[in-house]
């Protein structure tokens, strides 16, 4: 796994390379202004518990919190438990601090990118951890990122939108 500095505001800014057909709503107008962001998203969703900690313990809370868009492929709490007993302890160890930045970020990509508009096909998405994602939507609609399945997708945010997925991806994997 590739460790990586914490986000910057240089990192938010950048834009992910992705075919014509995966619909990007960069700047969407359609959010309301009332709606909550990314991470009061997740917390409200009482499903992301670790996914919340995690993000807090990378200290990317307000990376998370800004302007974006951001499209996050969020694991369940169900998804880090599946990981090797004491890797989630591990990674939540300060001086881990890089690695879990790593994996965190690499769960995250700039530019909003809604399921619902997406054509069948296989795309590779630039993360903000730096690695690219491949994302598949199949001809059934059924999604997978980096393997990982799409259970429930376009739970938008105010800054973006989240795609809950059953598995934590690894950057380099």
């Amino acid at each position: 796994m590739r460790l990586t500095a914490l986000l910057s505001t240089a990192a938010l800014a950048a834009t992910a390379v992705a075919a014509p057909a995966l619909a990007d709503h960069h700047g969407s107008s359609d959010h309301d202004a009332m709606q909550a962001d990314i991470v009061d998203t997740a917390i409200n969703a009482d499903d992301f518990n670790t996914l919340v900690a995690a993000v807090q313990a990378a200290d990317l809370v307000d990376a998370l919190k800004a302007d974006g868009p951001f499209t996050v492929f969020a694991p369940t709490d169900a998804a880090f438990a599946a990981l090797p007993a004491g890797t989630v302890d591990t990674l939540l160890e300060p001086e881990n601090k890089d690695q879990l930045t790593s994996v965190l970020t690499y769960h995250v990509v700039p530019g909003e990118y809604m399921a619902a508009d997406t054509a069948a096909g296989t795309y590779e998405l630039d993360t903000l951890q730096g690695d690219s994602v491949t994302v598949v939507v199949s001809d059934d609609g059924s999604v997978t990122v980096d393997g990982a399945n799409v259970v429930s997708a376009d739970v938008d945010a105010s800054n973006g939108v989240i795609h809950v997925i059953d598995a934590v991806i690894m950057p380099g994997e």
